[in-house]
């Protein structure tokens, strides 16, 4: 991609997000009940290509539990209030009746209880008994202490998470973790990330991992762009992605590692905005902790929380917007909410475009719109 100079001394990519694109209809246009939305990671098989984020507000057992008969995936943060607290409902609902600062101060009390085995164990088990796939994350710096502890609660899948994930992380203080060697000693796929380039996403892929996730910063309660200058254009950052797992497939001999996009996704149009850029999946949070039965009651915040030099993560309130099945599938609930039937909206988008699955529609054409003049 072409660069353009912003001063003496320094060029810079142009990259869009996805309100800057839009899907161009091709020929023909497609029944929606011909539309398959199915995607599969390993040996493990989903309906809906929508991931509940690893956050405290989106994801719960019991939120995991009805994504996962819904046939999208929910993800336990192993570090969050679930594995630190027997019932962290009452404590969460204590926030939405606090000033803002206040529900943030209490909120980073609530992560200084201890992490409890017994209840990693209790909580991944609970989704496991139900018969579905079991995901649990965690951010890099944690993975040697406690994937022990994921590894005996039978999980099915890791997804290794944070802000941005490099392949190459460096420390004077502790040995880092060498994604590579992990990925290549465990039975378990694993999804890492966030990245942004072509370049870490080619390298996280080169580590063995299944997926990888893009984008730096989430949904909602994110403040990667504002007090640390780092943001990407979600659009671009797909499509660089989409490009490295091409690049891969070659060197790997046709190993394909799918693409999850994960940021400012709140409606369908944005989901099926991702698809067409190249994403095999999106991992969703702010649309999905606007649900009645979310786990976060009205509150939104992001697991960079548990930063231990910079937390970052902020309790904001966030409008309801219907249950989690309506949100996900429909029906579209009444209210000036936005996220609603997303799956629903991807299928049409996709019916009135033409393709009938995911890959074809990766395939389609995409429009940037002109700036205003003036």
């Amino acid at each position: 991609m072409a660069e353009v100079e912003i001063g003496i001394g320094k060029s810079a990519r142009v990259g869009y997000d996805l309100a800057a694109v839009g899907i161009v209809p091709s020929r023909r246009t497609r029944d929606p009940a011909d539309v398959s939305l199915a995607w599969q990671v390993d040996a493990y098989h989903f309906d809906l290509p929508i991931v509940a984020a690893a956050a405290d507000a989106v994801s719960s057992p019991d939120t995991a539990i009805t994504m996962g008969k819904l046939g999208g995936l929910g993800v336990l943060h192993v570090e969050g209030l679930w594995t630190r607290h027997e019932d962290p409902l009452p404590l969460i609902a204590e926030l939405a009746e606090l000033p803002a600062q206040a529900a943030t101060r209490r909120l980073r009390e609530l992560y200084q209880a201890p992490i409890r085995p017994e209840l990693i164990a209790e909580r991944l088990g609970r989704v496991r008994d139900a018969g579905l796939v079991t995901a649990a994350a965690l951010r890099p710096q944690k993975v040697r202490a406690l994937f022990g502890d994921v590894l005996a609660a039978q999980a099915d899948l890791l997804v290794i998470h944070g802000p941005a994930v490099s392949a190459e992380h460096q420390s004077t203080r502790t040995e880092p973790l060498n994604l590579k060697r992990f990925i290549g000693d465990i039975d378990i796929p694993v999804l890492v990330g966030g990245c942004a380039s072509f370049s870490t996403a080619l390298h996280l892929m080169r580590t063995g991992a299944a997926g990888v996730i893009v984008g730096v910063g989430t949904g909602g309660g994110d403040a990667n762009r504002a007090e640390l200058g780092i943001g990407v254009g979600l659009a671009t950052a797909i499509a660089d992605a989409a490009g490295a797992r091409m690049r891969y497939l070659d060197e790997s001999g046709g190993r394909y590692v799918h693409v999850i996009a994960h940021g400012d996704l709140r409606t369908g149009g944005d989901v099926a905005k991702a698809v067409a850029c190249g994403a095999d999946a999106v991992m969703i949070d702010g649309a999905l902790a606007a649900a009645e039965d979310a786990p976060g009651q009205g509150g939104l915040w992001s697991m960079d929380v548990l930063h231990s030099d910079l937390p970052r993560g902020r309790w904001q309130p966030v409008e309801r917007a219907g249950t989690l099945e309506q949100i996900l599938v429909g029906p579209d609930p009444a209210g000036p909410a936005g996220g609603a039937s997303l799956a629903s909206a991807l299928r049409t988008a996709m019916a009135t475009t033409g393709y009938a699955t995911l890959k074809e529609f990766q395939k389609a054409e995409i429009m940037l719109a002109s700036p205003p003049i003036g």
